[in-house]
């Protein structure tokens, strides 16, 4: 975790393992659904899926105040609990929680480095069993929205030299030639391309194999040589959010840059709206 912006925010797979049958500490599986947490997953923790949890019961949108209260206390959280998330896909939506969270005002939040994946590979305990939880009482904050953008956002954000737009997405689907192929159709896009001005940066650049993060300097590397610095308010997007809350994660908590924005409506959202501007 060396060198680092927030190294207190990630955890490796042995500080889990060591604490995870402290009271005040929640381990949190993410998924997309909870097909993988219902088969196995660290003992004592609970599950979140984010087609479900994370999304608003009536609009589309992310839960509103009390719809987050509702998440958190059923979990058996407290405003004071430390949070660990981990998930699966290389813990793309186990930042979408973290980002969540953070909208939400909860303090500590933790993150294990190298997924479920790395967990599993160094033979670490899973188990089926899902914990009983004791419901909490809790109050989450009035949201904070400096770490989202907004589609109207990133329209003005085109052509602004003071900002950048980072497409996290495959090459592939960066120039148009994939772009109908999403597993889940329900949040399948449109038409192919990407917003006008934006810069490719596909979101697992910042990983070993192992899934674990790579060092500062090369994470520096990736992105400045790429014209994403730190003096640029920047806006991470792919399809859905899934990826790009990654890379708003690694630029915020790894890197430190100030001024950072997921636009979680992404090109799902991007390729359905009449008259903006599309690039291939």
């Amino acid at each position: 975790m060396s060198g680092y912006a927030h190294p207190e925010v990630i955890v490796d797979t042995q500080w889990v393992s060591d604490h995870l049958t402290i009271p005040k500490i929640r381990v949190v599986e993410v998924g997309y659904d909870l097909s993988d947490y219902n088969s196995r997953h660290i003992p004592g923790a609970v599950g979140w899926s984010w087609s479900t949890d994370f999304q608003h019961p009536i609009r589309k949108d992310l839960p509103d105040k009390g719809g987050m209260e509702e998440l958190l206390a059923r979990s058996g959280i407290e405003n004071d609990t430390t949070l660990l998330v981990y998930g699966t896909r290389r813990n793309g939506y186990a930042t979408f929680a973290l980002w969540l969270l953070k909208i939400y005002g909860h303090e500590d939040v933790r993150f294990m480095n190298g997924s479920r994946e790395k967990w599993i590979a160094e033979g670490r305990p899973l188990t089926p069993e899902i914990p009983a939880v004791t419901p909490s009482v809790y109050s989450a904050s009035e949201p904070d929205w400096r770490f989202r953008a907004s589609r109207d956002r990133v329209l003005d954000s085109i052509g602004n030299q003071g900002c950048v737009l980072v497409d996290v997405r495959t090459p592939e689907e960066y120039h148009g030639q994939l772009w109908d192929g999403w597993k889940y159709q329900a949040e399948a896009s449109q038409r192919g391309g990407h917003i006008p001005g934006a810069v490719n940066i596909p979101w697992d650049l910042t990983l070993y194999e192992d899934g674990t993060f790579k060092s500062v300097e090369e994470l520096q590397a990736l992105y400045t040589n790429n014209g994403v610095t730190s003096d640029k308010e920047a806006i991470s997007y792919c399809i859905v959010g899934g990826r790009s809350n990654h890379t708003w994660f690694v630029l915020t908590y790894l890197l430190g840059y100030p001024k950072v924005r997921l636009y979680d409506g992404s090109w799902a959202e991007w390729s359905t709206l009449i008259g903006v501007p599309i690039e291939k």
